[in-house]
């Protein structure tokens, strides 16, 4: 008899906070009532790894493992690289450090957020409060990116449709999107400025806060006027609403 499980992975961090807010995320929604879940992490997170995650569902009889790659874009080569790792892909596309786990049970792969429509309101959600009159204001989404060829490009794909999402949700006059990787963020900043004299409002496309949102970003535009936050996703009820439809997606595809 099959029996499925879910495995939520994300990054990882040494901040405590950033490990939490991960787990309350997914502690508000009822799966463990229902199948077993394991949280588990890339790095730095000891004892909570990817393999720590998998044998801890295997050891309670799952056969068929549901990964939710909690990650904002599918241009991080992190998404690949574990799919690679869980068997899910022959090969990387990017160069990894990644051994194949070792499984027993059967994966079946999800899909990161990109430009899901709760990541569109969860961006609005966090900078509405910065919006004074949106006739003379633009938003710039501002995600992590990627140097390599593809990668980037899926991060383009992502970022510029979830843009167009924001848009339509939050009535601003223009909402655009530039990348740490290959830095494009004070360019956008300075076209919007001088082309149109909007005011800037700087939205980060993060999972959680960190070092790229209270470090590189104000770094990055530093000179220029701007409105930011720093917020990111989490914490924000959504984030487990979309774990939980990706769960159902997923579950619902595979009959066990």
């Amino acid at each position: 008899m099959r029996r499925p499980g879910v495995l939520i992975i994300s990054h990882g961090s040494r901040e405590p906070m950033w490990v939490e807010l991960v787990d309350e995320a997914v502690n508000q929604l009822p799966l463990q009532d229902l199948i077993p879940v394991a949280v588990s992490f890339l790095e730095i997170v000891e004892g909570r790894l990817i393999q720590d995650g998998i044998y801890l569902l295997e050891e309670q009889g799952v056969t068929d493992i549901i990964v939710i790659p909690l990650f904002v874009s599918s241009g991080s080569t992190h998404v690949d690289e574990i799919a690679y790792a869980l068997g899910v892909k022959e090969n990387a596309d990017c160069e990894t450090e990644l051994a194949p786990y070792h499984i027993q049970s059967n994966i079946h792969y999800g899909v990161p957020m990109d430009d899901d429509d709760n990541v569109a309101q969860m961006v609005w959600d966090k900078i509405r409060g910065l919006c004074v009159d949106v006739e003379r204001e633009v938003i710039l989404l501002v995600g992590h990116g990627s140097i390599y060829e593809g990668f980037r490009e899926r991060w383009e794909k992502g970022i510029s449709s979830l843009a167009l999402k924001v848009q339509a949700i939050s009535g601003v006059n223009a909402v655009d999107y530039a990348l740490l990787n290959p830095n494009s963020v004070q360019e956008r900043t300075e076209y919007w400025q001088r082309e149109f004299g909007y005011q800037v409002i700087v939205a980060p496309l993060f999972l959680s806060e960190g070092y790229f949102t209270r470090n590189v970003i104000p770094e990055r535009l530093k000179g220029l006027t701007y409105r930011y936050s720093g917020q990111a996703l989490l914490p924000h009820p959504l984030i487990s609403q979309w774990i939980g439809k990706q769960v159902h997606v997923m579950l619902q595809r595979f009959i066990f």
